[in-house]
């Protein structure tokens, strides 16, 4: 047994299931990984998170928020920060993407997504929690930055000049300059179909589960909702992508102009970043499986790109990404 092992055994003798039988239930894109304990009528969930690679602090922090919300996220059942253990309520299996799978009505789990968006960004000061830091302005782009310095260089076949990287940053400043004031609401920055599970029994906003949100921040409004509707490895149908932003509109009662007009500008920033990040994860990691996902991004990509407040950034790609540039990952 390894020492991160008997660390592990020790937290969950402690916690009270030192009787319960584990198995590895998942890992993820960072050093953590997912253990199911189980024992007659019960189960539960340990993650582990190893210091000085992760922090279990901000997951226990946000967790305990969107509770406190009424909202559907993993108890946190014990802890132990120091050696990065949580033990937390078992949620279940039914991620969106295993219940869509089977056939699921996919008007319905987005409906209940989209509500959860809308109890976020009702609460008091927009959900957003002292500190968490902002993903706007000079964050966005930096994100975004991804598309010049890995899937341009990828696509021509050489290195991206100084000027144009200093051109696309300009390009993004002008289109950001559009963006409608809006005080910022809680992001949870990976919103989408992997990280949400289905608890029906539940009811309510409460009938959309929450995993994965470690990372949040505040930022626009529109910027989840994109995460879940835009999905990079998930063509959602045109009506229910429709009908989510409608439903959020209406809800949340903003303009509809400026929230689709913010709407655009992220998806732009959602999917410039994540087109970029393929390629990195294809050359840096040698992981060439999320191409099969490119085309998607692009076709995503352009439609935002056609509203007119991107148009510094649309010329910027129609030059330097003309449409044959814009084939990697193409059948």
């Amino acid at each position: 047994m390894s020492d991160r092992a008997k660390l592990r055994a020790d937290f969950v003798r402690r916690a009270g299931w030192g009787d319960a039988g584990e198995r590895l239930l998942a890992g993820d894109a960072s050093f953590r990984k997912y253990f199911r304990l189980t024992r007659p009528r019960a189960s539960a969930v340990v993650m582990d998170a190893p210091p000085p690679q992760e922090d279990v602090r901000p997951f226990v922090r946000i967790a305990r928020h969107l509770l406190s919300l009424g909202l559907s996220a993993p108890e946190i059942l014990a802890e132990d920060v120091q050696n990065g253990f949580l033990l937390l309520e078992d949620l279940g299996d039914d991620t969106y993407a295993r219940v869509l799978a089977k056939g699921g009505d996919e008007g319905e789990l987005y409906a209940r997504a989209t509500d959860v968006l809308v109890a976020l960004h009702q609460a008091p000061n927009h959900a957003v929690l002292p500190g968490l830091g902002d993903y706007a302005g000079e964050a966005l782009i930096d994100a975004a930055m991804l598309l010049p310095e890995w899937y341009l260089p990828e696509a021509s076949g050489k290195p991206t000049p100084a000027e144009e990287i200093a051109d696309y940053r300009a390009a993004w400043r002008e289109c950001l300059a559009q963006l409608p004031a809006t005080p910022p609401a809680l992001l949870l920055r990976d919103y989408h179909k992997d990280n949400l599970l289905w608890l029906p029994a539940r009811g309510g906003v409460k009938t959309c589960g929450l995993l994965d949100f470690q990372d949040a921040q505040g930022g626009h409004p529109s910027y989840d909702l994109v995460s879940l509707i835009e999905d990079a490895r998930r063509d959602v149908s045109p009506a229910v992508h429709e009908a989510c932003i409608a439903r959020y509109v209406a809800a949340a009662g903003l303009d509809d102009k400026d929230f689709r007009l913010g709407l655009s500008l992220m998806a732009a920033q959602r999917h410039a970043r994540i087109i970029g990040l393929w390629i990195r994860l294809l050359r840096r990691d040698g992981k060439p499986e999320y191409l099969q996902h490119m085309q998607r991004c692009w076709r995503y990509f352009e439609h935002a790109l056609e509203h007119d407040a991107l148009r510094p950034l649309r010329q910027w790609v129609d030059r330097l990404l003309p449409p044959e540039l814009r084939r990697i990952g193409a059948p």
